[in-house]
């Protein structure tokens, strides 16, 4: 089937003829959009094909839907109308540091690019992935925003200096995963706080007090945005039951990615204390498959005599004995929401600070349960 036959669903279509009637200010902010039934009788469809319409725009924040009364138009889809024609964005570049092209394989970035792309795609906008050239220059592209993800392992960072010079030359940026208020980027990151939170809380409920935490860094006072804020959502659980925070539980291990190897050190490390933890969030999945074969190695049962929670929420971890508990970072929808916040960049003309957070989840699996004493 060539290009210009190529099959088109019929909820696209009707997404897109509501889409441009909103967007050529057709239909205003608040106005009510035809009733789910009145469209499909127009399409001569079902109403179940008319819905996804509707979903699709409520998805991409162009309509907002009350119930028993209807689907109306989103005040922001009137702001991003009013400087359609002016700025155009017909291309969106995800803009990243010179790394081995295998990091993109884990889960995060790749479910990431995933949300890019599929929201690329439902506006019409071009998407292509670069690399920075050797002297850190965007492509010269008017029409053009940029998702920026500043910091890979093993790569050369982009500095604030190049992020400064960027803005100087009046790209249309969003950074991602990582972010500087004081530069007033628009940002999307993931809650890492609450992730941290989320996972303590869980073997805190499961009745563990003796809680260890593996991070990534040379010391408590070098850990990067994720790994600090994570360790804050720890202790922010600690607190709230009571629980003195018990520095020796504290753990960080120097390495530019993620490995086996450091769960492995950090487990032994928690092990050797005179009061060892009866669980541990390791802070990622790589580092709680190295506590899994450490404790396998000291023949310490998990979860009977261990819980261990990762994060990540790798391809592998469901397959692991036990399947590890651990935290999604819903990063398809931070890649969707960095596009969002391009557009609506577009529509700020008071030069307030755009910002979001994505709420991750807890995914509960067979490496937690409560400790012995409490069976």
């Amino acid at each position: 089937m060539s290009k210009e036959e190529k099959f088109v669903p019929l909820y696209k279509t009707i997404y897109t003829d509501l889409r441009q009637q909103i967007l050529r200010g057709e239909l205003t902010s608040h106005t009510p959009l035809p009733l789910q039934g009145e469209i499909a009788k127009q399409y001569n469809t079902s109403e179940i094909t008319s819905r996804r319409a509707l979903t699709e725009l409520a998805k991409d924040r162009l309509i907002y839907r009350v119930k028993g009364k209807g689907s109306f138009v989103m005040e922001q889809a009137g702001k991003i109308r009013e400087h359609a024609d002016a700025t155009p964005m017909d291309k969106v570049y995800f803009i990243h540091p010179r790394a081995n092209s295998h990091i993109f394989n884990h889960r995060f970035f790749s479910d990431m690019l995933e949300g890019i792309h599929d929201c690329c795609e439902r506006n019409d906008i071009a998407f292509s992935i670069s690399e920075a050239d050797d002297h850190l220059r965007l492509p010269d592209d008017r029409n053009a925003g940029f998702i920026v993800l500043t910091h890979v392992p093993n790569a050369r960072e982009f500095g604030l200096e190049t992020l400064s010079r960027w803005i100087e030359e009046r790209h249309k940026l969003v950074t991602v995963h990582f972010y500087y208020p004081h530069l007033r980027l628009p940002y999307v990151i993931s809650d890492n706080l609450t992730g941290g939170y989320l996972s303590t809380q869980h073997l805190l409920a499961l009745g563990h007090e003796r809680i260890g935490i593996i991070l990534t860094g040379k010391t408590q006072l070098e850990l990067n945005q994720e790994f600090s804020l994570r360790l804050q959502g720890y202790k922010l659980a600690l607190n709230q039951h009571r629980i003195p925070l018990d520095p020796e539980l504290v753990v960080t291990m120097d390495g530019q990615q993620e490995t086996e190897e450091m769960g492995h050190a950090g487990f032994s490390r928690l092990m050797a204390l005179e009061q060892p933890p009866t669980a541990v969030f390791a802070t990622s999945d790589m580092k709680a498959i190295g506590v899994l074969r450490a404790a396998q190695d000291m023949g310490i049962d998990v979860p009977g005599q261990m819980s261990v929670v990762g994060y990540d929420n790798l391809t592998v971890s469901p397959y692991l004995s036990p399947p590890l508990t651990t935290i999604d970072q819903n990063a398809r929808q931070l890649g969707i929401r960095a596009v969002e916040l391009l557009l609506l960049e577009q529509a700020d003309d008071q030069g307030s600070l755009v910002k979001d957070e994505i709420v991750p989840r807890l995914i509960v699996r067979g490496s937690t349960a409560a400790p012995q004493t409490r069976r």
